[in-house]
């Protein structure tokens, strides 16, 4: 009967173990000067040598010729250890002997001398699973037993031993296995057997492994039964690392913000037999592998892959950010406990998918840590979209970004400046020279006109603006959306132009393309925003906002009856107005 290759070569000395060189040599030490503790543990994960330290502690101490601290494995207790005829020996498993029965059992056993050997040496494995009540009985015993018994405790789960049986042990931490140790160890293994192992291909078993000889051996087992010629296509394939394109396409899908595509290789892998938590774990794998390439600058001991699919991850990592990263990882690490108890595990992947590719439909923190970062690139790459001026809404022109506010005193900007390309590159006349006929007083500032309201239209000078649609126009128009920031643009202007701040307190503000279009009843706003550099201010605050220019228009609000109480500054010019008396406020 064929013997599969952890089990044939499975370590006989100390010398054989890989990867453990502290523990073996302290263990080594104690059996060469005859300090032997009566009770050992060992602990650490799944397939760093615990048992097999334990077996061959077992036939140390027991050897007639031992060498240097290891067993000679030729005499008749070693062979008698190693095929089980010496009951002196005696492997527990506490997974399915974890009662108190059993260790009272192991009580009265221990009483009893060897048969054969030197000592009885009890091996229990995992014995992190015995119950409270096997603990509480054990412990007298191994912290007092027989001069004739050695207890071996072996667990992976050293946290869930009770601070009494960790005290009354002399503790090894067997540590996850380099994989340069399991390479050394698979081409050595390879030499001995009829089969080849390219380097790359033991260095590849060694990294999926992790840290596990035991998991190293069994997948190289199932690599020769493919070929005799074990390379890196062999082992991709053994351990289902091939074919894994999906992957690659439902990350597409994310980055895309493709719901729709994500839902349908979904539904694809669910009609191929996947599971569900399966994917989940390889895709939170499959980010991890990307968070990795954008943290660390030389990712490929950390990551578990072909260099033709390292080469792949990288070229995907470069097209995301860190935060979008980070939260398809956390939407994925939630999606797969709800997996692990959901009534319909592809309701909750395809409900995950979605989140990830829709951000907005995901409230948590990094959700938004994402959407924000992705507003910065866009803002950074200047993608905002700009758009023309809005049909039947008039146009304040505003300085350039960058330009500064006229000063107090000086030729403030005029409302009849015409809108469009013109006004916003062209810069403001410099001041009039001063009148030397008229005593060397400089000549006064034009006054500002009267802004137009919706659907008026200001005359403008032949061939300026041609390239600008007319206001009142509706072709190209875009759409109107409420301006969510005008109150931190209000904010703003109380402490940069009081009065503005207090025209505009109650008005409300729409964005439609690179316009802000101001709807507010008070008349005082047209007059005060055309003199002393106001409306330079009110573009400078929505600029600080925004982070961005933007022309400003006045929208004017439906006509509504005077309530009581309403500004009897207010009503005088708005009644002055309407009979026909041009009323400005200086």
């Amino acid at each position: 009967m064929y013997q599969v290759l952890y089990r044939k070569w499975r370590p006989q000395t100390f010398s054989d173990v890989y990867g453990q060189p502290a523990i073996t040599a302290a263990l080594k030490n104690e059996l060469r000067t005859g300090r032997l503790a009566h009770a050992y543990l060992f602990t650490g994960s799944r397939g760093t040598g615990k048992t097999s330290c334990a077996k061959i502690l077992a036939k140390a101490v027991n050897c007639l010729s031992p060498k240097e601290g290891d067993p000679c494995n030729e005499c008749g207790v070693c062979r008698g250890i190693d095929d089980g005829t010496i009951l002196d020996v005696v492997e527990i498993d506490a997974a399915s002997n974890n009662g108190v029965d059993s260790i009272r059992d192991l009580r009265e056993e221990v009483n009893f001398t060897p048969s054969v050997a030197r000592y009885r040496v009890y091996i229990i494995d995992e014995v992190h699973m015995l119950s409270p009540g096997a603990f509480n009985a054990l412990l007298k015993t191994l912290e007092e037993p027989p001069s004739h018994v050695i207890f071996v405790l072996a667990t992976t789960e050293v946290h869930k031993l009770p601070a009494t049986i960790l005290s009354r042990c002399q503790r090894f931490d067997f540590g996850r296995i380099a994989p340069e140790d399991i390479a050394a160890r698979i081409a050595y293994i390879a030499g001995q057997e009829d089969f080849t192992v390219t380097d790359g291909a033991a260095l590849l078993i060694a990294r999926l492994a992790d840290g596990g000889m035991r998991d190293a051996l069994s997948l190289l087992d199932q690599c020769v039964s493919r070929s005799r010629e074990v390379n890196e296509d062999t082992v991709a394939q053994a351990a289902g690392m091939a074919g894994r394109e999906y992957l690659f396409e439902l990350s597409q899908a994310v980055r895309e913000e493709n719901g729709g595509e994500a839902l349908t290789l979904i539904g694809r892998l669910h009609g191929a037999s996947r599971d569900m938590e399966r994917l989940c774990a390889e895709l939170i794998d499959f980010y991890r592998n990307l968070m990795i390439i954008k943290s660390v600058p030389d990712p490929a001991g950390l990551i578990v892959a072909p260099p033709a699919e390292l080469e792949r991850l990288r070229q995907e990592a470069a097209r995301y950010e860190l935060p979008a990263i980070l939260h398809c990882m956390e939407a994925l690490q939630d999606a797969l406990e709800r997996l692990r108890s959901g009534a319909s595990r592809r309701v909750e992947m395809e409900m995950a998918m979605l989140r990830l590719c829709a951000p907005d439909l995901d409230s948590g923190t990094a959700a938004l840590l994402r959407r924000v970062k992705a507003l910065e690139d866009a803002l950074r790459s200047g993608r905002v979209p700009a758009a023309s001026a809005a049909d039947g809404d008039a146009e304040l022109p505003v300085p350039p970004a960058g330009a500064a506010a006229a000063p107090a005193g000086g030729a403030p900007f005029s409302a009849s400046t015409p809108a469009g390309p013109s006004s916003q590159s062209s810069p403001s006349p410099p001041p009039p020279p001063p009148d030397t006929e008229g005593g060397g007083r400089p000549a006064p500032p034009a006054e500002a006109a009267p802004v137009p309201e919706s659907g008026e239209r200001e005359a403008r000078p032949a061939g300026e603006d041609a390239g600008e649609a007319p206001a009142g126009s509706s072709a190209g128009a875009p759409p109107e959306v409420p301006f969510a920031r005008w109150s931190d643009v209000l904010e703003t202007l109380s402490s940069t132009c009081p009065p503005m701040y207090g025209v505009l307190v109650g008005s409300t503000a729409v964005l439609r393309g690179d316009y802000v279009l101001i709807e507010t009843d008070n008349e005082l706003f047209k007059s005060l925003v055309g003199r002393d550099g106001n409306k330079a201010l009110l573009a400078d605050a929505v600029r600080g906002v925004t982070g961005r220019a933007h022309r400003i228009g006045i929208k004017k609000k439906a006509a509504a009856p005077a309530a009581s109480g309403s500004d009897p500054l207010a009503d005088f010019i708005r009644n002055s107005r309407e009979l026909g008396v041009d009323v400005e406020v200086k």
